[in-house]
């Protein structure tokens, strides 16, 4: 019965039931949908049976500031070998592959990885089987296993697949298995795996350009796994033989020690701590709906004290009353919490359509069970919060002086006004706590767009992938051939400026590193050399990207057909080992001890490769073409990106002149990952963004909430007062006074709630510090600037109830009192 009564009530107010329910919705659903995130990235298991055992096995070489140095060939085999942590343990490496023969050429994402590393994940194969140890040995037939998505996609889900076969970089595999459509492979999106096929004979120390991931034996924890691991790392070293030019000694100074962590975290990553401050935020929002919501419920409640004090008078008890009010407020919390998950189900769509590339995990990302029950307990919550308030107000003992005072006791209305007053402080608070958090993100999304990164309007460059196999040439000046003339028809077409090519765009993978080393500086024979990036770029690329030349001249095909002993550098890497730009040129540098010296006859502009927020490394740059580069006696670059300067970049047809002009050599060639610098740049600030984004979100909700808040204050305030206004107004008051007056109090309100708002704030910025970039987590131009704004906000919310009052006819007022 108190039930119905309660929704007939809620009902026969709809006014006041839609802006309540609305409002928690929002506010529910908010925390709802950053929830159901967290419960998709951070909190659920991995898909993998036993996942709690799966850990990742990296390493760190602090003697050479490679702090995340991955893995390496020699030790997966020293671990396989020597081992007493692991059940087993695998290294992988992703790609690029090139697929023909299907239908139009294409590139698409490949994983190359040990025999070990699909039965240590525990998934089994749709159809087939996984690799055997026989597939990953030098010399076998060549293989490959389909995963779900490229199965449907380009053999319509067959069964007959398998025994297939499929021409991979220029090779004939065959297809022994399809992944089932639950297979994630960590962060990857691969459509083929491969197997690595190491020669164990060949191996040497180095090459950690490979990923480690092991299964614990039951009970071994990570410390005792990473104790292990250490045991074992001088044994690789002195298992395996050094490159030339590297002796083992350098391998001792380089430190080389386990980074082991939970192959959840390695998935992870670092945003985490960005989804916890995010959750923190939407449930300030709440937080100040929930005060809202409880500002209307005192002057809904205020409006029944009359029948509150008739029915206690008439022997209801007081916790029968509490009782009923505490229904209302659990009644309006579900049905928000209702509307508020159906709205996170919506933004979890969006979320999932748009697919930020800072969100690993995203195929995990639902309505759960955990987020259900998540929804269920907030607005519980909720309506408790904000239905406490009215009850202890309205529901109390002294209810029945309430007849006698008639509901228009001075004091009473003081006291009313008064918990209004602190309410709308506590709103304009937090509000003040959200804004200067988007403040901060929106400084730092201005000083990361201030940073140079190297190269000018990205937006007006179309990149592009191309990976000429060895099965089309074999030949080193064949494939530079192939590309330079890939080159001129792409220059020669309508409204392109110029075009270059280069092995690794910035902002994308990093380039490849290793040692180098100084004619002019032998001591460093005899330590570990300082790790540079290695990139390689033809004639053209600089003046197509805008990256600045600082002094000499760049390279010229000439330089690369003729494989001269030449280099580049970065002006970092310059003023690093020679003091300034000048000063390097003619130095004589190399990578390996059995390479030629290479003069330097050029300095680069720096880049930040890693994204405007990281600083930009030291590189070395090389022709297309080389010989004698780490051992090789040639080395062509076969995977490139070609950068396309015009002013046609999004233009109809100009992608299918692009296509036309690669396929006009070259028919077999895929054109992959057709993006302009602009997009890689917009992506390399994605994380920036989307923290900004959901920051100023929450800001604007809140900030909207708080001047509501505002505004009722006022309002009740001159609802309360209408009285003393009129006797002022008769005794001859100007109204404009009596406007301020009313200003003058949200104002004080305003002020109070900065105040307190400013040092709840700056234990947020400490929270998100780690997001800033070239900002204090104090910056006081933020904080006076949002203060100042949330106080003009404060006036203006005020102004309009501030007038009504000054319309109050006097002669009425005191006739009606």
């Amino acid at each position: 019965m108190g039930l119905k009564h309660v929704l007939r009530r809620l009902i026969h107010s709809p006014g006041f039931t839609l802006i309540t329910i609305v409002t928690l919705a929002v506010g529910i659903g908010a925390n709802s949908a950053i929830f159901a995130v967290i419960d998709g990235i951070l909190l659920k298991a991995l898909p993998y049976p036993d996942s709690d055992r799966l850990v990742a096995v990296n390493h760190t070489a602090p003697g050479i500031n490679f702090p995340d140095a991955g893995s390496a060939p020699f030790l997966y085999f020293t671990y396989r070998d020597e081992n007493r942590a692991f059940d087993a343990s695998g290294i992988w490496k992703s790609r690029r592959a090139s697929v023909t023969g299907l239908a139009e050429p294409e590139e698409v994402d490949a994983t190359d990885m040990t025999a070990d590393v699909l039965p240590l994940l525990g998934v089994s194969p749709l159809i087939g089987h996984w690799f055997s140890e026989k597939d990953d040995s030098p010399g076998a037939a060549e293989t490959v296993i389909l995963t779900y998505g490229y199965w449907k996609t380009r053999f319509g889900g067959s069964s007959a697949v398998l025994g297939q076969k499929i021409t991979v970089d220029g090779t004939v595999r065959d297809i022994i298995g399809v992944m089932p459509n639950s297979f994630r492979f960590l962060t990857e999106h691969p459509a083929l795996l491969r197997p690595l096929r190491l020669n164990r004979t060949a191996i040497t120390l180095g090459d950690f350009s490979y990923r480690g991931i092991g299964k614990l034996k039951p009970g071994v924890t990570l410390a005792a796994a990473s104790a292990d691991v250490a045991r074992m790392i001088p044994i690789g070293i002195d298992k395996f033989p050094v490159d030339k030019g590297y002796n083992k000694k350098m391998y001792d100074e380089a430190r080389f020690a386990p980074m082991m962590k939970p192959l959840k975290d390695e998935v992870v990553g670092d945003i985490g701590k960005t989804l916890w401050v995010l959750l923190g935020t939407v449930g300030v929002v709440l937080l100040i709906a929930c005060a809202n919501i409880a500002n209307l419920l005192l002057v809904r409640a205020e409006g029944r004290e009359q029948e509150l004090a008739v029915r206690a008078a008439l022997g209801a008890s007081w916790s029968r009353i509490a009782g009923e009010l505490l229904r209302e407020s659990l009644v309006l919390g579900i049905s928000g919490g209702v509307f508020g998950l159906g709205l996170a189900y919506l933004a979890l769509k969006l979320l999932v359509a748009t697919a930020p590339a800072n969100l690993p995990r995203l195929a995990d990302i639902s309505i759960s069970l955990s987020v259900f029950i998540f929804t269920l307990v907030a607005s519980l919550i909720a309506g408790l919060f904000f239905g406490l308030m009215p009850v202890i107000k309205y529901a109390g003992p002294r209810i029945n002086s309430l007849i006698r005072a008639g509901g228009r006791a001075l004091t009473s209305s003081r006291e009313r006004l008064r918990t209004r007053d602190i309410l709308a402080v506590v709103q304009m608070a937090f509000a003040l706590v959200l804004l200067v958090g988007s403040g901060l993100m929106i400084r730092t999304f201005l000083e990361l767009r201030r940073v140079d990164p190297g190269f000018v309007h990205p937006a007006e460059v179309q990149t592009l992938h191309i990976f000429i196999p060895e099965t089309d040439t074999r030949d080193g000046g064949a494939v530079i051939r192939m590309q330079e003339n890939i080159l001129d028809r792409m220059s020669g077409i309508t409204g392109v400026s110029s075009a270059g090519i280069v092995n690794v765009l910035p902002m994308t993978i990093k380039a490849p590193i290793n040692g180098l080393w100084a004619q002019d500086q032998p001591e460093q024979a005899k330590r570990v050399p300082k790790l540079r990036r290695f990139k390689f770029f033809s004639p053209g690329f600089l003046q197509t990207m805008g990256t600045p030349l600082i002094a000499g001249r760049e390279f010229t095909w000439t330089d690369t057909y003729e494989r001269r002993p030449v280099a580049m550098v970065s002006e970092n890497l310059a003023r690093s080992m020679w003091g300034s730009p000048t000063n390097a040129l003619g130095k004589q540098i190399h990578e390996s001890a059995d390479s030629p010296w290479r003069e330097i006859i050029g300095v680069i502009g720096d880049e930040r490769e890693d994204g405007v927020d990281h600083a930009a490394p030291e590189v070395a740059y090389f022709p297309l073409l080389m010989t004698k580069y780490q051992g090789n006696i040639e080395r062509a670059q076969r995977s490139v990106w070609y950068v396309v300067r015009s002013s046609r970049i999004g233009t109809q047809g100009f992608i299918q002149e692009i296509q036309r002009a690669v396929w006009s050599v070259n028919p077999n060639l895929p054109l992959a990952q057709l993006r302009t610098m602009g997009e890689i740049y917009s992506k390399s600030l994605e994380r920036t963004s989307f923290t900004l984004v959901m920051l100023a979100i929450a800001g604007a909700m809140a900030l909207l909430i708080g001047l509501v808040g505002i505004y009722g204050v006022v309002s009740y305030s001159v609802s309360q007062r209408r009285r003393e206004i009129g006797i002022r107004l008769v005794l001859g008051a100007p109204a404009g006074g009596v406007m301020r007056m009313f200003i003058r109090q949200a104002f004080v309100l305003g002020v109070i709630g900065a105040v307190t708002g400013s040092l709840a704030a700056l234990g947020l910025a400490r929270l998100i510090s780690s997001l800033l970039f070239q900002v204090s987590a104090s910056d006081p131009l933020t904080y006076a600037s949002v203060c100042s704004a949330l106080l003009i906000a404060t006036l203006l919310a005020s102004y309009l109830p501030a007038r009504r009052a000054t319309r109050v006819e006097p002669v009425e007022v005191l006739r009606t009192e």
